[in-house]
């Protein structure tokens, strides 16, 4: 799994850069503005956010969305109390996962 990089959105503004995913997964840092963009160019994909807590000791259903074929979505916010993983790298992260990284980038974002 690579991190992706947090990108911070300020008045001065924003240009974002969103990277391929990756076919292994990725992790991205957790918090209450934290946001996760996933854009299609020509394959759909089935993005799953892993929520690896437990309420009353059931866990706790992950997190996935659909993306048809050249479709764009924000995610969020990925807080750190549904999402963190205490034995993730790096800790406290999100792992999020993939059904097709074919045209697939992402980005990681805090506003």
């Amino acid at each position: 799994m690579a991190a992706l990089t947090t990108q911070s959105l300020s008045r001065a503004g924003l240009a974002p850069t969103p990277v391929a995913a990756n076919a292994g997964g990725d992790t991205m840092a957790t918090g209450d503005q934290m946001f996760l963009q996933v854009k299609t160019a020509g394959t759909g994909t089935t993005v799953t956010i892993a929520t690896p807590g437990t309420v009353q000791g059931l866990a706790v259903a992950d997190v996935s969305v659909t993306l048809a074929a050249t479709a764009e979505k924000w995610i969020g916010p990925v807080t750190t109390a549904l999402f963190a993983d205490p034995a993730g790298t790096p800790v406290n992260s999100a792992a999020i996962t993939y059904t097709s990284v074919t045209t697939v980038t992402v980005g990681a974002y805090s506003l």
